[in-house]
């Protein structure tokens, strides 16, 4: 009989404030202190993005979402106009600016562009929804529409990753030892997690597992974040560094190794954190399991292959530094991305929302209902 345990995220990465600021944990400080920040503006948010106080695929989406309504709620709040109509155009040009600068934030993830395109779209879908279809939404009614539309995405995403953790803990078992990298727990998300999910899932029906997580340079979101909120958790978690990845397959410990995703092409290519395309390699010759956990939401069918996907080029300092204590010798050229991209023939499965699914995806890209980008 399966267990209807449902675990609960040992975080909570995004929420509103109490005042309605939009409320994170500042991921930049993590493990040393546990700091929440208060973002107020788009600006704030996008600097949050940037600087990675915020990250991980799915958060990015609902913070986006979050970021829009309250940009919308700030510009319905300044004095209102004599002319409606005039009050309906700031909002809408508010929300749109806000858009623009959010989505120039981290070309790579798919959901936080998703997550805008949802939002502008329902804004449409608010102005078509009204009984006098010439008459445009008032002020107080897009914003209404966004709040509402951010707190689905919200929700959405937290019962998208309770989805992945049930159908991912199906292929877990007592006394596995799991390699993961990068950070898809709760930090990354509005809920558990995508990668880690099957592991709180299958944790909180007493599965006992052995995670192993690589420190994931050059920012370490292994070391910091990964390893942190599985101890929060209470899941045994050994953490090494990225080099001992092979050696570790090579001595027989590693069961599977289980990653996230920043987007995935159409024929099933993986972007992710910069790192894991050495994972899969390794895991095809030791003939590890190699799985990539992410909502369907990552699937991006307009982009039909990795090779199609953008990837972020970050600062040299995050690489010649460590802890703000200078590594790289001076004058030293860097090569610095984000993401690296897992072909999809080295993924033994991915675990979305839907199930367990092989690529290539069936995507009905007309049902797909997203706008070009302005």
């Amino acid at each position: 009989m399966t267990q209807t345990v449902h675990p609960v995220a040992a975080v909570e990465a995004v929420r509103w404030s109490p005042e309605g600021a939009l409320r994170i944990i500042d991921q930049r400080r993590l493990p040393g202190e546990v700091v929440e920040l208060d973002l107020r503006t788009t600006a704030e948010v996008a600097e949050a993005i940037r600087t990675l106080a915020v990250r991980g695929a799915g958060l990015l989406g609902v913070t986006a979402a979050m970021a829009l309504a309250q940009a919308a709620a700030l510009a319905a709040d300044r004095e209102p106009s004599a002319d409606g109509r005039a009050d309906t155009d700031r909002v809408m040009g508010a929300v749109r600016a806000a858009a623009a600068t959010l989505r120039a934030t981290r070309p790579t993830a798919a959901n936080l562009g998703w997550a805008l395109d949802r939002m502008l779209a329902r804004v449409t879908s608010a102005a078509e929804s009204l009984e006098v279809p010439a008459v445009e939404p008032t002020a107080a009614e897009i914003v209404a529409a966004l709040q509402a539309e951010a707190d689905a995405v919200l929700a959405e995403d937290r019962a998208m990753c309770l989805a992945i953790g049930e159908h991912g803990a199906a292929l877990l078992h007592h006394g596995m030892r799991i390699l993961t990298h990068g950070n898809s727990g709760a930090l990354a998300t509005g809920g558990l997690g995508t990668a880690l999910a099957p592991i709180y899932v299958a944790h909180a029906r007493g599965v006992v597992l052995r995670v192993y997580a690589g420190e994931t340079r050059p920012l370490l979101q292994g070391a910091r974040l990964t390893s942190w909120e599985l101890t929060q958790a209470g899941v045994p978690v050994t953490l090494l560094a990225d080099s001992a990845a092979a050696s570790l397959m090579e001595s027989g410990h590693v069961d599977m190794v289980l990653v996230g995703a920043d987007r995935i092409a159409a024929n099933g290519d993986v972007a992710s954190k910069i790192g894991t395309l050495a994972l899969a390699v390794l895991a095809h010759h030791h003939r590890i399991p190699f799985i990539v956990a992410a909502p369907r939401t990552t699937i991006d069918p307009r982009t039909e292959t990795g090779a199609d996907i953008p990837i972020e080029q970050r600062a040299p300092d995050e690489v010649l530094s460590i802890g703000g204590a200078r590594v790289g010798a001076e004058g030293v050229a860097v090569h610095n991305p984000a993401f690296d991209v897992t072909p999809a023939a080295l993924v033994t499965h991915y675990i979305t929302d839907s199930g367990i699914e092989h690529a290539p995806f069936r995507l009905d890209v007309s049902c797909v209902k997203i706008p070009p980008p302005a």
